[in-house]
């Protein structure tokens, strides 16, 4: 087998594991999710749950067979065109395999493990929150309240359920949410409730 068709092996190799691999992950296939792959388990890591980016490896399926066809076309280039000897042709063959599968694992971060890919709704919804009003809410008017939410902390327009004022600093429980507003009750209020039924039952 000469260098030339060596490179050319690896180059339609590479281009055709490539193809596949994007086609099976657009079809969304169960367990073939290869151009996601995490090393070469095939499983994805959801960076929506910020792990993606910090925990991903660059020897992954998608940058292997793209190194494989850089390398390859490459390769097969400079040995059938570019007329170089086969040591420098492998050093440049290898270096535009690195480079390519370089590029390939920066726009798997940068865009395919987006921080914003797969969100779970469960982490944006609001009822049940437990926050402190920031702002009094005056009686029968609004407020402001503060509660943590996916790891940052947020402010929001806030209303009393009861329609009853409730003072700066209150710790408060978010009950519903209704045109960009929340509707609280106080969580004392809401606790003391969950303790005259445990001891009703008892």
């Amino acid at each position: 087998m000469t260098w030339a068709n060596f490179y050319l092996i690896c180059f339609l190799l590479g281009l055709g594991l490539s193809v596949v691999s994007f086609v099976l992950g657009a079809l969304n296939i169960h367990g073939l999710h290869l151009f996601h792959g995490h090393g070469f388990s095939g499983h994805a890591t959801h960076a929506g749950h910020g792990h993606a980016a910090h925990g991903a490896s660059p020897f992954n399926f998608a940058t292997v067979t793209t190194f494989l066809a850089w390398f390859g076309g490459a390769g097969y280039l400079v040995t059938r065109y570019g007329g170089l000897l086969a040591l420098p042709a492998l050093l440049f063959a290898a270096v535009a395999g690195v480079c390519g599968a370089a590029v390939m694992f920066w726009f798997m971060v940068k865009v395919v493990w987006s921080p914003h890919e797969n969100l779970n709704p469960d982490d944006y919804d609001l009822i049940g929150l437990l926050g402190v009003v920031s702002s009094s809410i005056r009686e029968g008017g609004t407020g402001e309240i503060l509660f943590p939410q996916a790891g940052t902390r947020r402010t929001a327009g806030a209303r009393s359920e009861s329609g009853h004022a409730i003072q700066r600093g209150v710790e408060v429980v978010i009950t519903q949410y209704k045109s960009g507003l929340v509707y609280v009750r106080p969580w004392a209020e809401l606790s003391g409730e969950h303790d005259q039924q445990l001891t009703a039952r008892g």
